[in-house]
């Protein structure tokens, strides 16, 4: 694969020398500098999180384990890596940079935060970091006309993104499937999600996110991130909702199953994924990302009217709030460098926005579709209480068949996501593809 990133990594870093360029004049800078971060340390105590990389560094090359190193770069000049790398007993030292990508840098190693701070560049610098206190003169300033520019430009993914993204899809694809099995074997959400992890080789650190492997009624919580440790009986569903990681970038897969001989839940599920399918074929340049997520909604309402859960039309469901009770979040998100990724409602690359659709609060992504965007779809269809009982309280409510959605709250919900590129034709569904080649 290596022999295959070389030559796509050297456009992929053209294109961020441009961006730099054009976003360090716009924010009156002569030198931009960014933090690869440090783990933080948990509240009272002398252990440390997970380390994180920050996403703007991991942007320029593939490095996710360098905490305290620094990328420095001068319009005109070679851009450097100044890599701390520690006399440490505690811990591992991170290796030496190797790779593909390493003669397009300037490299230098050093040994204390300090040796690192000493290497950069001093001066007019744009400086993207966490907050810190100032080291011998260096503080975080992040400024918002560079970060504007830089994050509004994150959204078109340059051949060498993508082909990363393809890859964190076919390590999530293939343990979605290992999870699938040890379902149907009738393991534990903790079994399954172990199950997951073995298949992805991927710690859950090194996961891009949390997952969520919800069986039975877990699945009607968005964010459920509770592993029983016992398996459920009766097994009805399950929900997984779960990515993996390719030097730094995301992908973000959901699928609902069925325990055998749940024919109904099935067919529900079965409808849903014809409606993932049809708003993944219209990810498309020139579509308004908020105007699919409506009509995500008029496509859910008319599944449950054709499965007997509601008996309204699909437009008095939509203008009543009865669908938003069923789809509460939003169809989804831009995705690559972080599963939620920046200026999801960017108008310009000044800062400006997109307000949501009203009455769609929770939406992630307002912009125009264009070649080059990675998003998510991933419409859903839960039974939430809460949600349920303020419908029982409108007029929409003698329209519900409310037998029907209580023999259907035990399996949760169902929620189907695939990660799709917009291109200048036909979408590429990073997701389905992965696997359609795992067979």
């Amino acid at each position: 694969m290596n022999d295959r990133l070389a030559p796509l990594y050297a456009q992929h870093l053209a294109t961020l020398l441009e961006r730099a360029d054009r976003a360090l004049a716009r924010g009156g800078f002569d030198h931009l500098l960014i933090a690869a971060g440090q783990p933080g340390t948990k509240f009272l105590d002398d252990n440390h999180y997970p380390y994180a990389v920050n996403p703007p560094f991991k942007h320029w090359l593939p490095l996710t384990r360098a905490p305290g190193s620094w990328i420095a770069y001068t319009p005109g000049a070679k851009p450097k890596l100044v890599f701390l790398q520690p006399r440490d007993y505690w811990h591992v030292v991170p290796e030496a940079p190797a790779g593909y990508w390493v003669e397009h840098f300037d490299i230098v190693i050093a040994r204390t935060a300090e040796e690192a701070i000493a290497q950069l560049p001093k001066g007019n610098a744009a400086v993207i970091a966490e907050a810190c206190p100032p080291m011998d003169g260096l503080q975080a300033n992040n400024p918002k006309a560079v970060l504007d520019y830089l994050h509004y430009y994150r959204a078109y993914k340059t051949p060498y993104e993508l082909e990363l993204m393809r890859e964190a899809s076919r390590i999530g694809t293939r343990a979605h499937r290992a999870a699938e099995r040890a379902f149907r074997a009738g393991e534990s959400e903790l079994g399954i999600h172990q199950a997951y992890l073995a298949a992805a080789g991927q710690t859950d650190a090194e996961l891009p996110y949390s997952s969520i492997v919800a069986l039975n009624e877990h699945g009607a919580v968005l964010h459920y991130m509770d592993f029983t440790r016992t398996p459920s009986k009766p097994l009805r569903s399950l929900l997984i909702d779960a990515g993996a990681s390719a030097s730094g970038y995301a992908s973000d897969i959901t699928r609902t199953y069925a325990a055998d001989g749940h024919a109904e839940f099935q067919a529900l599920i079965d409808a849903m994924d014809a409606v993932q399918r049809r708003q993944a074929a219209s990810v498309k340049a020139g579509v308004d990302y908020a105007q699919l997520h409506v009509q995500a909604h008029h496509q859910l309402a008319e599944v449950l009217l054709a499965h007997g859960l509601i008996r309204m039309n699909p437009e008095s469901a939509v203008a009543s709030g009865v669908t938003r009770a069923f789809f509460p979040h939003g169809l989804g998100h831009s995705i690559g460098l972080q599963v939620h990724d920046v200026a999801g409602f960017a108008k310009n690359d000044r800062g400006e926005t997109i307000a949501r659709p009203d009455g769609h609060p929770f939406l992630r992504m307002t912009r125009t579709l264009e070649p080059g965007m990675v998003v998510t779809i991933e419409p859903g269809l839960y039974f939430i209480d809460m949600l349920l009982d303020e419908v029982r309280q409108t007029p929409a409510a003698k329209d519900v068949d409310w037998a029907r959605v209580d023999a259907l709250k035990p399996y949760g919900g169902i929620r189907i996501e695939d990660d799709v590129v917009c291109t200048a034709g036909e979408p590429e569904n990073l997701t389905r593809d992965a696997f359609a080649q795992l067979g």
